[in-house]
């Protein structure tokens, strides 16, 4: 990582530069661990799930009805008539089929050897014993084949995805008990100002009560991170600089003091003890953001990430930089968050050259989702956060938004 001879404090980065730039300079930092299946959901794999066996296991019936061989039926104008010789539940072992008949057979039941297509209960007629089979039936109709799923052998989930509840079924169908995944990160969070407090304290004149930090910490247990809180230190250059070096995590994140003023120290400590690599960004809400590094800590240099302080601002700067870095160092693989266009419900004016990130509610207008602006604009307001249904993200190059526009869009939900 570089250190602070590499700091380019007048140079405003793209995202997508500054993006590069963090995942080029760290590597996954999480350890490995075994988990039990049904500690596995939200864990990130450290290494591939292959298939040791193939889903399904063997030809089984997709439906309730009648298994036959379609050779029986195949050609033929008329219903065909086909004495039944057996019955097949699930949980069965079923010897071969009787040549020139069916057996009844009912949903997952293994199909007999020489049977290859179902016949559904709805569509059946029977005349005592025997099977009427409608013209028209098709070959292998409602019939799973082995492997159809997954083939044994092959990679079933790979190393570096982040366990769903769907991929945990997935694991347990192919016969798995523990998975091998990455140790959750360490992450320090401190928030800093001397006008900060803790929530639920009195506040003095001037003061505010720290959203920051509690934002923050949800966004990163969210990611799977263990987060160690480092409290909220003042504007204060010692202050700040004997919390940092006390601090022994995968990663430092702090909010606020990381701009060019002069109570804004946090980019100063880091430098001094590390190294910045970048600060300013070309993201509106979260230009002032510090990427850099602390020497020192249990994993030699340790990561810092400098969020700005308005609320606003500190989640839309997470988005873009902290949610690949810790994906990263979490050893999971990175993917950016899914986008969808929709139609803009607003006029809004701006000066092309940095992206920009809208809070917007969505509505359905007709056949159109649209997104209305979803409150108050600043980036110290957390109204507007709390209601969004989405973050518009309004590229570098464009210089106006109004009604009937594209609009790409950020959907919150399930995002972290």
């Amino acid at each position: 990582m570089p250190g602070a001879a590499d700091c380019y404090p007048d140079t405003l980065l793209s995202v997508d530069q500054a993006r590069e730039r963090l995942l080029r300079a760290v590597a996954p930092v999480a350890g490995i661990e075994s988990v039990a299946l049904d500690a596995a959901d939200g864990r990130v794999l450290a290494q591939d799930v292959v298939a040791a066996l193939s889903l399904p296991p063997f030809a089984q019936a997709a439906m309730d009805g009648y298994a036959l061989d379609h050779r029986d039926v195949a050609g033929v104008a008329g219903p065909v008539s086909l004495p039944l010789s057996g019955r097949v539940a699930a949980g069965d072992a079923p010897g071969p089929l009787v040549p020139g008949t069916a057996v009844r057979i009912f949903t997952g039941a293994p199909l007999p050897d020489g049977a290859d297509t179902v016949l559904m209960q709805e569509d059946a007629d029977l005349d005592g014993d025997v099977l009427l089979v409608p013209p028209g039936l098709a070959p292998g109709r409602h019939c799973r084949a082995v492997g159809e799923d997954i083939a044994a052998g092959a990679v079933a989930l790979p190393a570096g995805r982040r366990m769903s509840p769907a991929a945990v079924a997935l694991a347990a169908a192919l016969g798995e008990r523990t998975l091998a995944v990455r140790a959750p990160l360490t992450v320090a969070l401190l928030s800093t100002g001397n006008e900060v407090r803790p929530a639920g304290e009195p506040l003095p004149p001037g003061a505010v009560h720290d959203a920051n930090g509690p934002l923050l910490t949800a966004l990163l247990r969210r990611l799977g991170c263990r987060v160690v809180p480092a409290g909220i230190v003042g504007d204060d250059p010692a202050a700040l600089t004997a919390t940092l070096s006390s601090l022994r995590a995968d990663l430092i994140v702090s909010s606020g003091g990381v701009s060019a003023g002069e109570e804004d120290h946090v980019k100063t400590a880091v430098a001094a003890q590390g190294g910045i690599d970048f600060w300013r960004l070309a993201l509106k809400p979260g230009k002032p953001l510090a990427f850099g590094h602390i020497k020192g800590g249990h994993v030699g240099n340790t990561p810092f990430l400098g969020l700005p302080g308005n609320p606003f601002a500190a989640f839309a700067a997470f988005l873009a930089l902290g949610l690949p870095l810790v994906q990263r160092l979490s050893g999971e693989t990175i993917a950016d968050p899914p986008r969808l266009t929709v139609r803009c419900g607003f006029t809004h004016g701006r000066a092309p050259g940095k992206r920009e990130y809208l809070r917007v509610v969505l509505r359905q207008e007709g056949a159109d989702t649209v997104a209305h602006l979803a409150g108050a604009g600043g980036s110290a307001a957390l109204s507007s956060l709390a209601l969004a249904d989405a973050v518009a993200e309004v590229e570098e190059a464009r210089d106006s938004l109004r009604p009937g526009d594209p609009l790409t869009i950020i959907p919150l939900h399930g995002l972290f």
